[in-house]
């Protein structure tokens, strides 16, 4: 499990076209992929299991913990992203509520676009 960052202070700033916003990248795949949106209620769960291929889930709203081992968990939070490798057991949980976007393809490699969280 790696931890990323697509927050607006790991992104740049747009100008061209008389743009003005901040883009932060994520991922870029030549490959198939697919792409949903998770929307975890109070106490919600994604029960623990191994993932079928790379899978980039993305923190978009609300507070969640994630684990490798059920025993040692850590806050995810808007603006966090997580990386698990495929056959990577994992859990996802929140007391209050998330929403997250999750991104699976056989070639992500989120490193190359999003600086690891501190």
């Amino acid at each position: 499990m790696k931890f990323f960052s697509f927050n607006k202070e790991s992104g740049k700033s747009i100008s061209m076209f008389n743009s003005n916003f901040i883009m932060s990248r994520i991922i870029q795949t030549n490959k198939a992929a697919s792409i949903g949106c998770m929307h975890l209620g109070e106490n919600g769960l994604i029960g623990y299991h191994q993932a079928a291929g790379p899978q980039l889930l993305l923190i978009l709203k609300g507070e969640g913990l994630v684990s490798i081992d059920q025993k040692e968990y850590f806050k995810v939070q808007p603006g966090d992203a997580v990386f698990w490798e495929k056959d990577e057991w994992h859990e996802t949980k929140s007391e209050n509520g998330l929403t997250a976007i999750v991104i699976e393809s056989e070639e992500l490699n989120p490193s190359a676009y999003m600086p690891l969280k501190n």
